[in-house]
């Protein structure tokens, strides 16, 4: 019971933090540079007159506006960039494709806390926290655009920063990348020679895991670039390649407990983990179903053979399960005859061959490539 007490309010957090990632998400792209709404944003920004934009229509909205007058026309950047020269705010509708009125004034509580210090913003923070709502403010004096949606605040940040920023984490990717893929390659080695042990697995896991993480941070500056980060965009997914796919597989390889579940169960565990925690290879054991002994660390382990299976062309998944739920492991799957193979639900004798043909395949140049 005082694990599970424990473990709720991290869980908590976890979704609380899953749920900020997916706002900001959607914020950003309803900001991101190409969009009109954008545009007139920086309009605004330009003439330095200062802004304050709520986008949403409702009760909770009306109750803090005060004043101004019903517009209900078309959005358009310059009607956003005319509108804005007047003191009060303006409201969208949550498309941002209406103005429905402008020079309002809002009078949001004056008990909800705020950190900010000059009265546009500490408006604007206040109002998003009360109606949920996003709200943006254009500094008049700094020069800089802050959104809020309910306790998220984020302060768009300008354009060369951020592809200075995407361009370094590129860079990052790609000696994460360089390193996971010798990583991947020894360890199929290690598979074919029956050598693995739990210190390549947690290793392997590892480096899996920051590139998926660098990608991650890659995706944010994706969505604040907007028709500006297409070439970054098009860099990350030609790094990326199928790390994803093959972190799932290894799971599937090595987890104690093969049942999709319980491997989706260890992915969640695993993105869940500090910086720190990614590195402690015993926590990535204890992660995967095993012993917390450190003599488990160089037990040697066969892998069931998704992964090497996975890449035999033309092969269904449905086969791969039917191989693995038979012979139990890579390398008794690779010592087979084409007749046992051929006895497997789904394989014939021209697929049993070529099972047999492709894993050779995959043993010969892996082993070249350890080489290189």
């Amino acid at each position: 019971m005082k694990e599970y007490k424990d473990r709720e309010p991290k869980d908590a957090k976890e979704k609380e933090r899953n749920q900020q990632e997916r706002t900001m998400n959607l914020l950003l792209q309803m900001v991101a540079p190409g969009t009109p709404f954008r545009d007139g944003l920086e309009n605004v920004l330009r003439a330095k007159t200062g802004a304050l934009i709520v986008v949403g229509y409702s009760p909770e909205v009306m109750e803090v506006v005060d004043g101004g007058f019903s517009i209900n026309c078309d959005f358009s950047p310059n009607y956003l960039y005319e509108l804005a020269k007047m003191d009060g705010a303006i409201i969208l509708n949550e498309d941002v494709k209406r103005i429905l009125y402008a020079n309002t004034q809002l009078i949001p509580d004056p008990s909800i806390p705020s950190s900010e210090t000059g009265i546009r913003h500490r408006t604007a923070e206040r109002v998003a926290k009360q109606t949920g709502k996003l709200v943006v403010s254009i500094s008049q004096r700094r020069n800089v655009i802050t959104l809020y949606q309910g306790n998220l605040r984020y302060a768009l940040k300008e354009m060369g920063v951020i592809l200075t920023k995407a361009n370094q984490a590129i860079q990052t990717m790609e000696k994460y990348r360089a390193v996971f893929t010798q990583a991947l390659t020894n360890l199929s080695a290690l598979e074919f020679e029956e050598m693995v042990t739990m210190h390549e697995v947690a290793y392997v896991i590892q480096r899996a895991e920051m590139v998926l993480r660098i990608n991650n941070e890659i995706n944010r500056y994706v969505l604040e670039l907007g028709n500006e980060g297409r070439l970054i965009a098009m860099q990350k997914e030609e790094l990326v390649g199928s790390a994803e796919d093959e972190a799932w597989l290894l799971l599937r390889d090595y987890a104690k407990d093969d049942i999709e579940i319980k491997v989706k169960e260890i992915q969640s565990a695993i993105r869940k983990l500090s910086s720190e925690e990614l590195l402690d290879s015993a926590l990535l054991i204890r992660l995967l179903g095993y012993p917390s002994l450190n003599s488990v660390v160089e037990e040697g382990l066969l892998p069931r053979g998704y992964r090497m299976l996975s890449k035999i062309p033309r092969l269904p998944s449905v086969i791969i399960h039917n191989l693995v739920g038979r012979f139990c492991a890579l390398p008794h799957i690779v010592m087979a005859s084409i007749e046992e193979l051929d006895e497997v639900d789904g394989i014939g004798e021209v697929r049993a061959r070529a099972i047999k043909e492709g894993l050779k395949r995959i043993q010969d140049q892996v082993f070249i490539d350890r080489q290189i």
